[in-house]
């Protein structure tokens, strides 16, 4: 147990104590694809969020359109105030692309929308995946409470471990190791201080004021965590921010290939990582940065094992550095801004994202 600080605020559990919060003036956001389907992560998300009685859960639900029916049927079943928004359905691609909207699905989208939906009436926003088989009901509560007192922006971290083996790959192996190497080569810049003061800078769990959920960017696909990062370091500050204690947490696992596999990730990750940073003031130097990403990475590598043998657990040095090489060809320039803009800034309303996705799932019931 330790209760050291970081250039953000760093709020311990150090008695397992939970927070008052003010459940019933915030809406909970989980993102779900059919993968989600009455497995047992989500299955205890969604009965843990029973107890929490938030003012609202919304589900921006990204699948095929045969799927759709069973899956609000299933999430009815639940004893929530829930709303679902089919964030592929035709009507509301429609609606997205009346307003030069639509691009690329993914992650972000998703959560752009129910970012939109959750903040139009609520005073406050937890966003947190559904695939944590860990997951407890307080941590709601944890993510809130300091945005009563005062905070903008809050960050869960956690652990990683189980199946004796350290996890989090793509955090500790690409963005912290990624930041490390440009703050070396950019000691001065507050932007990397403010990146590389979270603990688990990766994490799908977060709160915000639903005035800063309106205020962001937010990068379209898996970059949507870090991206965001770069977003409150503008809008909330070092001041605004705090990182909270969620303990440890088991996640699904990704494969490092294949089309959703970790490969892939690192690339949007280091495309929203290296556009936050050029948008701090940092001009990285694109071409000795994949090797200098390595060396820093290589001595991660070595404190992992060291930190794993310390632990009794497993640790596999060879499979880390090939990972690691893997990750190495995701770092260039960020290319083209597609993020989606804030949505005090754009002409469309969270109801009509509401009609369109309420008119689909109404279609896909009755077979029209």
């Amino acid at each position: 147990m330790e209760y050291g600080q970081e250039r953000i605020a760093t709020l311990h559990d150090l008695t397992g104590h939970v927070p008052d919060a003010p459940t019933e003036r915030a809406a909970v956001v989980v993102p779900m694809t059919d993968r989600e389907y009455a497995g047992l992560a989500a299955e205890r998300v969604l009965s843990e969020l029973e107890s929490v009685a938030p003012a609202e859960v919304v589900v921006p639900l990204r699948a095929p359109a045969d799927t759709v029916p069973e899956f609000a049927a299933w999430l009815s079943e639940f004893d929530l105030p829930l709303t679902v928004l089919w964030c592929n359905g035709p009507e509301v691609r429609d609606l997205l692309a009346r307003h030069g909207l639509n691009g690329e699905a993914g992650k972000g989208r998703d959560a752009w929308l129910a970012l939109g939906v959750a903040a139009a009436n609520r005073e406050y926003v937890v966003v947190h995946d559904a695939d944590a088989e860990t997951y407890e009901a307080a941590d709601v509560s944890r993510l809130l409470a300091p945005l009563a007192t005062g905070y903008q922006f809050t960050k869960g971290y956690y652990a990683r471990v189980e199946s004796g083996r350290l996890y989090g790959r793509l955090c500790r192996l690409f963005y912290a190791p990624l930041v490390r190497a440009l703050a070396d080569a950019h000691p001065d810049a507050a932007v990397l201080d403010y990146l590389g003061a979270f603990r688990y800078a990766l994490a799908g769990e977060f709160g915000l004021t639903a005035d800063l959920a309106r205020s962001l960017r937010v990068e379209r696909h898996w970059g949507l965590e870090v991206g965001q990062l770069g977003e409150t370091f503008a809008h909330a500050g070092f001041d605004g921010t705090a990182q909270v204690d969620l303990g440890r947490y088991e996640h699904d696992h990704r494969a490092v290939s294949g089309p959703t596999g970790l490969s892939d990730m690192s690339r949007h990750v280091g495309r929203a990582l290296l556009r936050a940073v050029e948008e701090g003031g940092v001009a990285p130097d694109y071409e000795s940065l994949p090797e200098r990403y390595r060396e820093s990475a290589r001595g991660f590598v070595e404190q992992y094992a060291a930190d794993a043998a310390f632990n009794g657990l497993d640790y596999d040095r060879a499979a880390e550095r090939e990972q690691v090489d893997t990750y190495a060809e995701a770092i260039r320039p960020p290319g083209e801004d597609r993020r989606l803009p804030p949505w005090r800034e754009v002409d469309l309303t969270a109801d009509e994202v509401l009609a369109a996705s309420r008119a689909d799932v109404a279609d896909v019931r009755t077979g029209d």
